[in-house]
């Protein structure tokens, strides 16, 4: 009965907040209707005004304060000009951190595309094709908190001097092979490559269905032109398909790296940045809202930031080369 009275008033605020939206929406349709004279340009600011107040409200206006916050002491209350930002490259515990991000942006992106080019090379016009891509593109459809405890069973360890039978798929496996099992997560700098591979195995699916797409809009009459020329399969892979896809491995590879950086959710489920396995976004976490650094964890915001954007820019620029060429 408790649990009903506290739900109640919030499924009435859901339902004003709801009723408001509409009733906004409504009254912007009803005036930009009234409008004469130059509609066109009435409609797109009366529609563009909503959007850009919430994006300054809720991301430019935070974006400057986490900057100024990261030249401030950790309760923001004095300035310290760069030393938070040095703190980033002095401390050892802290480039072991950038040392485990930058190992997570190369090895994810590229075994995670190469796998799924390969896949989406081999399942490609196979009998069974729908099944096997669904197969590989399932663990999308699994949030990072998820995969993590599931990879978290299949890492599992027990002491086999105390327990008779392993739980953890990885170690019983091990066990059958007449070997002994290891504490997987324990052990550094093993355990991260363990943690790579839950990303990996969520990643290759989004890059085989991205893939497949380019495949299979590769004109008929290029291959078709090739086989006549004679080449091998492996001179198609190298010589027509990879060139031809290249727009959407570019696609892949900077998705791909830009969740590799923004990383937080496996590690925090799986280790929670213990045994070396930390990486920059959650230790942004940690100083932020555990250790209570604003100036910090502002810092490494604003580091992760300026990680994030070379990459962000390089996309635009491709699509926009793109857009030209296709013009």
């Amino acid at each position: 009965m408790l649990d009903m009275a506290v739900e109640g008033p919030k499924l009435l605020m859901l339902l004003y907040g709801v009723i408001g939206f509409f009733a906004i929406v409504g009254l912007l349709l009803l005036a930009l209707d009234k409008v004469s004279g130059r509609r066109d340009r009435w409609v797109a600011l009366g529609f563009l005004t909503p959007a850009l107040l919430l994006v300054t409200i809720g991301l430019v206006i935070p974006a400057i304060r986490t900057f100024i916050f990261s030249f401030m002491d950790a309760d923001s209350s004095d300035f310290v000009g760069l030393d938070n930002y040095a703190w980033i490259f002095t401390q050892p515990e802290t480039r072991k951190v950038l040392g485990n991000t930058a190992l997570w942006v190369v090895l994810v992106p590229t075994v995670a595309t190469t796998v799924g080019l390969v896949y989406a090379v081999v399942v490609d016009r196979a009998k069974f094709e729908g099944l096997a891509k669904s197969l590989i593109f399932m663990p999308m459809a699994i949030s990072f908190v998820g995969a993590g405890i599931i990879w978290k069973f299949v890492y599992a360890y027990r002491d086999p001097e105390v327990a008779d039978k392993q739980i953890g798929l990885l170690s019983q496996v091990v066990v059958w092979l007449g070997m002994k099992p290891a504490n997987w997560l324990l052990e550094p700098p093993w355990n991260t490559l363990f943690l790579i591979v839950v990303l990996v195995w969520i990643q290759a699916g989004f890059a085989m269905v991205i893939l497949s797409a380019a495949i299979k809009a590769i004109p008929a009459e290029i291959t078709e032109a090739a086989r006549i020329d004679g080449v091998t399969p492996w001179q198609m892979f190298w010589r027509v398909t990879v060139p031809s896809i290249r727009p959407a491995l570019v696609v892949v590879v900077v998705t791909i790296s830009i969740a590799s950086l923004k990383l937080f959710d496996i590690v925090r489920t799986m280790t929670g940045g213990r045994f070396d396995t930390n990486v920059l976004a959650h230790e942004m976490y940690v100083q932020a809202f555990d250790s209570y650094d604003d100036g910090r964890g502002s810092a490494l915001a604003v580091f992760l930031f300026l990680l994030v954007t070379p990459i962000v820019f390089y996309q635009v620029r491709q699509f926009r080369k793109r857009r030209q060429e296709a013009m």
